[in-house]
C-alpha cells in the first residue's frame, strides 16, 4: 500500500479512535483528541502532495480521501459533543441545519449521478479551516460561541455551492472549485484548476 493511503486509512482509523477516547475519558480526553485532530490534519495535508508527486492522484483515491474527511471531522464533532454537550447544545439549530445540508448534498450527488459529492471546492476548504479553528477552540478552551457561529454560517454557505454544482454539472466530476466552475464546465470553457485546492 502505498503512503498516500496509508495516511487516508490513518485518518480513517483515528476518527473511530477520538470517539472512543472521549466516551472513556471524558474532559480528560481532550487535549489527547486536539492533538490526534492535528495528527489527522496534517495527515489529509501530505496524502494529497505526495499523492501528486508520485503522479497517483486518480479519481478513486480523490473520492477516498473525500469520504474519509467526512468520517473524520464527525468523529472530532461528536467526540466535542460528548466532552462538552452544553457547547453543541447552545447551537443545536445550526448544527442540526449542517448536518442536514449535508445529507441533502449526499442525496442530491446520489440521486443525479449515483455518486457521492467529491467537489474540494474552495468554500468548502474555507469552511474546513473554521472547523479546525471551532474544534481547537472548544478542545483547547471549552469555547464555542461566535467562533461556532461563524463555522456554521459558513458550512451551510458551503453546502449551498455543492449542491449548486451538483445541479449544474451534466456529468459527475470531482475536484470543482465553486458553481461558477461548474456553469464553465457545463459550458465547456476550459479553466486551471489550484494545485492548492487539490488537496
Amino acid at each position: 500500500m502505498s503512503v498516500p493511503y496509508l495516511l487516508i486509512l490513518l485518518r480513517f482509523l483515528l476518527g473511530p479512535l477520538v470517539v472512543l477516547l472521549s466516551f472513556v475519558l471524558g474532559e480528560q480526553s481532550t487535549y489527547i483528541v486536539l492533538f490526534l485532530m492535528y495528527v489527522g490534519l496534517f495527515s489529509d495535508i501530505f496524502d494529497g502532495i505526495i499523492a501528486r508527486k508520485m503522479k497517483i492522484d486518480t479519481e478513486k483515491m480523490r473520492r477516498l480521501d473525500s469520504q474519509t474527511d467526512l468520517i473524520f471531522w464527525l468523529c472530532i464533532a461528536w467526540s466535542c459533543y460528548i466532552i462538552y454537550p452544553q457547547i453543541i447544545r447552545e447551537k443545536w439549530i445550526g448544527v442540526l441545519a449542517l448536518l442536514a445540508m449535508e445529507g441533502l448534498c449526499y442525496l442530491t450527488s446520489f440521486i443525479k449521478f449515483k455518486k457521492e459529492t467529491c467537489t474540494h471546492a474552495f468554500v468548502s476548504k474555507m469552511w474546513g479551516i473554521t472547523l479546525l479553528v471551532a474544534f481547537t477552540s472548544m478542545l483547547g478552551f471549552a469555547y464555542g460561541g461566535w467562533i461556532l457561529t461563524i463555522c456554521i454560517v459558513l458550512g451551510l454557505i458551503s453546502q449551498v455551492d455543492v449542491i449548486l454544482i451538483t445541479l449544474i454539472l451534466k456529468k459527475w466530476t470531482h475536484d470543482v472549485p465553486s458553481f461558477y466552475h461548474a456553469i464553465l464546465i457545463r459550458k465547456g470553457v476550459s479553466f486551471k484548476k489550484s494545485k492548492y485546492l487539490n488537496s
